[in-house]
């Protein structure tokens, strides 16, 4: 393989990489945020139904 050759596919492979690290890490972002929205609704509902029950 001509080294010119070679050396694009290695940048091509490096900007695929970015990207689907890139994409991994806003899906991990979005899951860690859903969960930290859950966890608020949680303790609202806690707080909301001790305050129903008292």
């Amino acid at each position: 393989m001509a080294p010119e050759l070679h050396y694009q596919l290695i940048v091509h492979r490096r900007t695929e990489l970015q990207n689907e690290a890139g994409a991994h890490r806003r899906a991990r972002e979005a899951v860690a945020g859903r969960k930290a929205r859950e966890s608020g609704t949680e303790r609202r509902r806690v707080v909301f139904g001790k305050l129903r029950t008292t």
